[in-house]
């Protein structure tokens, strides 16, 4: 049986470890005399309870005000297994279910991982402060477990140059922006920003900005919709324009336009304006998808040409 630990994968302590060991339980909470203190206001003096037995890991919630919660679903009192790579969030900190590393090649950095002594009175001083890498975890993951524990703040997402702000209020999704750029649609923002999946994040206290577009779709219907369009848009992938790309009206144009509906000739309207991609799709009142089907569609008929 390999050996397992929880791995902080966001917060003050990303990247530490906490080791599992055989026959053991676990108690998670503020109280200093925990087996693993976490000295926050959000995580109450018993927490959460985690139990090794046989090769079984399992999870119970000891009736906390915030909740325990894993992959985004909230633990009772009645324990729950957890399996390598589960996500555990209690209060602001997100841990992992891994393979303990030294376990494997028998060597360990008593600064990332901690053995049964110390772990005992191990003190992780936690604010509400949470950040973390995208890679780690995904952003539809991590929207789901502060949709579901009901967190509010700003999602501040970093990729390179580009920097992304999610406002959330009680889990719910009200309002996003790239770059302070506040001409995009904010619901078109944000599916786009749930395809972002490198960087780093950080969770902020909530901002009493207000907005005269907040976004009135639920959460979920979020997600499942921009995992959809992500698809959708990697099916396409391979016969999209790059992101330099312009384009031009085909001169002549020999198919009627009256062919064309509403929507295909708004398209063209900003080609002819603007000609650059990302503008076409930054001013479009279409989503990114349905943008970009036009776009094909133009092409392949011959009423535009684009140019990398």
């Amino acid at each position: 049986m390999s050996d397992y630990a929880l791995r902080f994968i966001s917060g003050k302590y990303q990247g530490g470890q906490f080791k599992l060991k055989n026959d053991r339980e676990i108690i998670i909470g503020r109280a200093t005399d925990g087996d693993m203190v976490l000295v926050e206001d959000m995580v109450s003096r018993q927490h959460t309870k985690i139990t090794t037995h046989g090769g079984v890991i399992l999870i119970k919630d000891l009736g906390s005000t915030n909740g325990t919660f894993v992959n985004g679903e909230r633990v009772d009192s009645e324990p729950v297994e957890l399996k390598e790579g589960d996500r555990i969030l209690i209060g602001t900190s997100v841990l992992k279910l891994v393979v303990d590393d030294a376990s494997q090649s028998g060597m360990g950095s008593p600064s990332e991982s901690m053995d049964e002594t110390d772990s005992r009175r191990a003190t992780m001083s936690i604010t509400r402060h949470m950040s973390g890498s995208i890679d780690e975890i995904p952003l539809p993951d991590l929207l789901q477990l502060l949709s579901t524990s009901r967190k509010s703040g700003v999602l501040n997402n970093f990729i390179e140059e580009n920097e992304a702000k999610i406002y959330l209020r009680d889990g719910k999704i009200n309002f996003c922006s790239i770059n302070n750029n506040y001409d995009i649609d904010p619901t078109k923002a944000f599916y786009r920003v749930l395809n972002w999946v490198s960087g780093t994040f950080d969770l902020l206290p909530p901002d009493d900005a207000e907005f005269l577009n907040e976004i009135s779709e639920s959460t979920e219907g979020l997600l499942m919709e921009g995992m959809r369009m992500i698809d959708e848009i990697n099916r396409l992938k391979n016969d999209l324009p790059s992101e330099d790309a312009y384009f031009t009206l085909s001169s002549p144009i020999k198919p009627p336009l009256k062919k064309l509906t509403d929507e295909q000739l708004d398209v063209i309207q900003l080609i002819h304006n603007y000609g650059s991609i990302q503008v076409i799709l930054d001013r479009s009142s279409y989503s990114d998808l349905d943008t970009y089907e036009i776009l094909l569609m133009l092409t392949e008929e011959d009423y535009v040409k684009a140019m990398d």
